[in-house]
């Protein structure tokens, strides 16, 4: 084998090793501040983690950089807010899906409807939890599954707590493909529509992406009074005919009042 290619593996391997290292280094810094309240120096917390002062602080700098320590006055780090942040985001969603689940069940054994909770990422929404009427048991292949949000009732309600402004970033980059004649096909269409789901409190997505599928969804706050989520009920137009949607609206609206009461949102 040729020097150069023995030079080569051999030095990424070191650096795949050197890279490690730094996420053990950089591990070992999070887990020490975590126990102090009062925080740590750079020399302390240094010889606490068996590291050279040096590299310490330049570990130390990166992560401050990105918000997961911050100095403060009395030149100890302490834990910063974007680690709380990013921890606090799992922990929410964990909640979410665990005091959201009965709820999803009993949309779909009381309408004959499938049900799903969704969350908004970017310009799309995510389903984290669908239970179908048909099996009677969460579809994991569903879970996940991603879909346009300007077409999707559960999408509509989530895109109904931003400001215009916030919407517009939202949607910058949005095609609006029209998958039926139904379909939203541009921002200012949109923004009439969900000036129509804050009045009404509930979104439907009416033959918008399939002509095979309705669908009702309202949206969950949580406790500061901010849409973390919606749920939604949906069916052919055989099941869920426009006869039932008043019906199927106050309930999917009622359970996701509930669901919002559960993570402590009063009004």
């Amino acid at each position: 084998m040729p020097d150069d290619e023995v030079n080569e593996a051999g030095q990424n391997h070191k650096d795949e090793r050197t890279g490690v290292q730094s996420i053990e280094r950089v591990l070992d810094i999070i887990e020490a501040l975590s126990t102090e309240q009062s925080g740590l120096g750079v020399t302390e917390l240094a010889r606490r983690i068996g590291l050279h002062k040096s590299t310490a602080h330049r570990l130390l700098s990166t992560l401050a950089q990105r918000g997961y320590v911050e100095k403060r006055e009395d030149n100890c780090y302490h834990m910063g807010l974007k680690l709380i942040e990013a921890v606090s985001c799992y922990i929410n969603s964990l909640e979410l899906q665990t005091e959201a689940r009965p709820y999803v069940a009993q949309i779909t054994a009381e309408l004959g409807l499938t049900a799903h909770l969704g969350v908004l990422d970017g310009n799309q929404v995510v389903y984290i939890e669908r239970m179908d009427v048909f099996s009677g048991i969460k579809l994991y292949s569903q879970i996940g599954l991603r879909m346009h949000a300007y077409c999707s009732s559960l999408g509509k309600c989530l895109l109904s707590g931003f400001s215009r402004a916030e919407l517009e970033k939202i949607m910058a980059n949005c095609s609006f493909n029209r998958f039926t004649p139904n379909t939203i096909s541009s921002l200012e269409t949109l923004r009439v529509e969900l000036k129509q789901v804050r009045a009404q409190g509930w979104a439907m997505d009416d033959l918008e992406y399939s002509l095979n599928n309705r669908c009702i969804g309202a949206p969950i706050f949580d406790y500061r009074g901010e849409i973390i989520a919606a749920v939604s009920a949906s069916g052919p137009p055989s099941l869920l005919t426009r006869e039932r949607i008043p019906e199927v609206a106050a309930y999917v609206q009622n359970k996701a009042a509930e669901i919002s009461r559960k993570l402590g949102y009063a009004r």
